[in-house]
């Protein structure tokens, strides 16, 4: 996917008063509604530990259900928090069993994994809600010009710079492209830092690591219609060929190439990294200090654009309660409970009617102006896959072991060979 206008390891005007008149699918339009129209019946939502805080987030919870109950009394949500580990498992065979939630969250790879379990919810949003709804963030979660999911938050990972590695060279000017970062990395070397830091070791998503790269160049995984793979053009080649030039000139911290340590135990944690696209201020505050976070639009070369997640509420095609199922998702995912979970949650608003909500915040106020520069990468069921594929090549060539063009060249093959 490409653009129209947080941690590694992969693993994360609104419809203010729903009315039970909300439309709804062919499919659904009679499931859960009682003979007076009015909503009724069971639904079961699973939900993942997105805020930290355990209290906050079932309180959070809680007071939705209540909210939604007292204009739909007919209707028992119940909502079950599922740890993160384990999720895709449980799910899939929740699905085959025919055990499945009515609503579940996902993320936007997890969208085309189960599209076929999926029911579009196009319908059951009202038009306002999904007019309402960032360009960028509609496309991460449409498929087949489908809505799959209803978006809950987004999410930006853009460049992250400390400020004393720049007070240790004397500037107060930070990167805005790849030659900016090229320009400044012998004087941050001089002073023992690296310019930039990047996570090689294959288990580590590309998303946020070795992507962002290859949408700057203006290049994309997969072909326009997802049946091949993209990422061995000449965009591919030129952006592995830049973090090659990084790491030939000792200006990535070399064992980070091979391996995955702690945060704690890397030089970012030492300030000895300038600039970071792959951490978040909450990954580095307690190195750095915040008043040492700077933050800066995702880099740019041919485009500007950085890794964002989606996370979205979809409704399964095995609910009995479609109707119910549609008006709780267009109800919790409008701009009230979405303002309120996402600052609570320290997250981003996928809605443009929530406005700035970080505005006196200097560190997230800044990242929320990024929202609109992100994508959330390849919305394709065999991403993880690719992802497997192509990054032990990235590692091959960062070893020196093949040119840029080889690299990509051989996981094309083995990619393309999977997709058939």
């Amino acid at each position: 996917m490409r653009l129209a206008t947080k941690s590694l390891v992969a693993a994360g005007a609104a419809c203010t008063v729903l009315l039970a008149g909300c439309s709804s699918s062919s499919d659904g339009g009679s499931a859960g509604g009682g003979e007076d129209g009015a909503l009724s019946g069971e639904v079961t939502m699973w939900i993942y530990p997105i805020i930290a805080d355990e209290a906050a987030h079932t309180g959070f919870w809680d007071a939705q259900v209540a909210a939604f109950t007292e204009e739909n009394p007919d209707v028992d949500v119940k909502v079950q928090v599922y740890p993160w580990a384990g999720r895709d498992e449980s799910l899939t065979t929740a699905i085959a069993s025919g055990t499945g939630p009515d609503v579940v969250y996902l993320i936007p790879d997890q969208l085309a994994t189960y599209q076929s379990s999926i029911e579009p919810v196009d319908d059951y949003l009202s038009a306002e809600h999904v007019a309402d709804i960032l360009p960028n963030v509609a496309d991460s979660i449409t498929v087949d010009g489908q809505m799959l999911g209803a978006p809950l938050l987004t999410s930006s990972n853009p460049l992250v710079c400390d400020k004393a590695a720049f007070d240790a060279i004397g500037s107060t000017t930070y990167p805005a492209t790849w030659d900016d970062l090229l320009d400044l990395a012998p004087d941050l070397a001089e002073q023992g830092i690296y310019a930039t830091n990047y996570w090689g070791s294959p288990e580590v998503t590309l998303n946020m690591t070795f992507y962002p790269l290859l949408w700057q160049a203006g290049g994309d995984v997969f072909s326009e219609d997802g049946t091949s793979v993209a990422f061995n053009s000449d965009e591919g080649v030129e952006a592995l060929e830049f973090l090659v030039e990084l790491n030939e000139g000792g200006y990535l911290e070399p064992d980070l190439i091979t391996t995955t340590p702690s945060i704690e135990q890397t030089a970012l944690a030492q300030n000895k990294v300038a600039c970071t696209w792959q951490s978040g201020p909450a990954d580095v505050e307690s190195y750095w200090g915040t008043e040492n976070i700077v933050i800066q639009p995702p880099l740019t070369h041919e485009e500007t654009v950085g890794y964002g997640t989606v996370g979205s509420l979809s409704m399964l095609k095995g609910s009995e309660n479609k109707a119910a199922a549609g008006a709780w998702i267009d109800f919790v995912t409008s701009a009230d409970p979405v303002t309120e979970f996402v600052t609570t949650a320290k997250m981003f608003s996928p809605l443009s009617s929530t406005g700035e909500l970080y505005a006196d915040d200097p560190v997230y106020g800044a990242i929320e102006q990024t929202i609109p520069d992100t994508t959330v990468g390849p919305v394709n069921e065999h991403a993880r896959e690719v992802m497997g594929v192509l990054a032990p090549e990235i590692q091959a060539a960062l070893l020196g072991q093949k040119s840029a063009q080889e690299a990509l060249d051989d996981a094309a093959a083995s990619a393309d060979a999977m997709l058939g």
